[in-house]
């Protein structure tokens, strides 16, 4: 088995491309290793090694983000850890499907705004996703008031240097350029 990596714009965060699918619908994120025990064999792997702070799965890949720790000292590790899992044939999720339904139950905007939510939706789906999916990590809705879209940043972008620039330049630019309400773009 070869694992490729990848670096992401956060200098905290890899990106492992283990050449299989990870997910195969919706996504997981562990900032908990508590959490990562009880839903992930795979991501309780990989916090079982010092210094791994955050697991990410995505589609074909899994982001990890360090605390202090040099990744030369810890690539070694969680390439290990993934191979084995691999090996294995032990399933990367405990309770398959949870990940995405939880996205969607804290979701918050007005009655009369469900077509601007919905275009947003769509627009985050088909062009933001996928370029944020290349550099480990994901956006998704959270919620829409008064002009502004709450998103929340997952993978690689959760505490990215230049996700805020993303976020205002990138994500900001686009919705208002299709949806004139959208007036700003807030992380949560």
């Amino acid at each position: 088995m070869f694992i490729q990596t990848e670096s992401t714009p956060n200098p905290a965060t890899l990106k492992f491309l283990p050449g299989k699918v990870v997910l195969e619908s919706g996504t997981a994120e562990f900032r908990d290793e508590t959490e990562a025990r009880a839903s992930s064999s795979l991501a309780a792997r990989i916090f079982d090694i010092p210094g791994v702070t955050g697991v990410y799965f995505g589609y074909d890949f899994i982001t990890v983000t360090k605390a202090d720790a040099e990744w030369q000292h810890l690539k070694p590790a969680i390439l290990g850890s993934i191979m084995e899992h691999f090996m294995s044939g032990q399933p990367i999720m405990a309770g398959q499907g949870r990940a995405e339904e939880a996205d969607q139950e804290g979701e918050f905007f007005e009655k009369g705004d469900e077509t601007i939510v919905a275009t947003i939706k769509e627009l985050l789906e088909t062009r933001v996703r996928p370029a944020v999916a290349q550099d480990g990590g994901d956006i998704t809705f959270k919620g829409f008031r008064d002009g502004t879209v709450f998103l929340n940043m997952k993978g690689a972008c959760s505490g990215c240097p230049s996700s805020t620039a993303t976020l205002k330049h990138g994500v900001q630019n686009l919705l208002h350029h299709f949806v004139p309400e959208v007036r700003a773009v807030e992380a949560v």
